[in-house]
């Protein structure tokens, strides 16, 4: 029925498009949803390329038998500016941001911290709070975390008071991560150009290099120009 639960069925209708090459809109409109619906239901269940509908109806199955043995959400808690969320809808989406992540090729744990930490006001949690807020051990929240650190995403800072560390991510996160993609860009650019010398640009693999070298390059350049001028059109990002 149209606007209720996906059945059993709906979704092996969802994974035969996804065998035909059919987009999610196409998908939608042959079962009569919204796109949303079914974006979210891809996204979490394996993507355009892991969907099984066998394995998305157990994962359904199983999640609703979680929330009816789970105790009753906490009542909405005003957050910065006294605007009442529910944490229960904040939570979802924290979760589809990070499928999506993860759809863009970001490790699922990773995907999660960051989604976690994305929607607190503060932007800031210890590791404790992520393994309870994500269910997830020490272990992997560090792991994350690491990760994060070396994509700029994300930065240690030391709470004296609590005798803790907490991962905070910045308001201009996106803007630091899209330098550090752009540095990258230019080591990448600086060894291929390396290697289209040694390999002689006349020959093909040399050749092959050369462009590699020009399009590493130009991109790099592209990104530092855009993030730049955004920056410089925004004004100061909050934290």
């Amino acid at each position: 029925m149209p606007g209720g639960r996906l059945t059993q069925q709906d979704r092996r209708r969802i994974a035969t498009g996804l065998a035909e090459g059919l987009g999610y809109g196409a998908i939608a409109r042959g079962l009569g949803r919204p796109t949303s619906t079914v974006t979210r239901e891809i996204a979490r269940n394996g993507g355009p390329s892991g969907y099984q509908a066998e394995r998305a109806q157990r994962a359904t199955v199983q999640r609703s038998r979680r929330s009816r043995s789970a105790p009753a959400p906490r009542p909405s808690i005003p957050a910065s500016g006294g605007v009442d969320r529910d944490p229960a809808a904040v939570g979802e989406f924290a979760d589809r941001l990070a499928e999506l992540l993860v759809h863009l090729g970001m490790p699922r744990m990773v995907a999660r911290v960051l989604g976690c930490l994305y929607v607190t006001d503060e932007g800031s949690l210890t590791s404790g709070d992520l393994v309870q807020r994500l269910g997830v051990s020490p272990a992997a929240v560090s792991k994350a975390i690491g990760y994060l650190e070396g994509q700029a995403l994300v930065r240690r800072e030391r709470d004296d008071r609590r005798r803790r560390e907490r991962y905070v991510v910045d308001g201009d996160i996106w803007y630091r991560a899209l330098l550090a993609s752009a540095e990258r860009n230019a080591v990448l650019a600086g060894i291929t150009r390396h290697g289209a010398g040694l390999l002689g640009p006349a020959t093909p693999a040399g050749a092959r290099m050369d462009d590699a070298s020009a399009l590493l390059e130009r991109i790099g350049q592209d990104i530092v120009r855009s993030v730049r001028q955004w920056h410089e059109e925004r004004g100061p990002v909050p934290s």
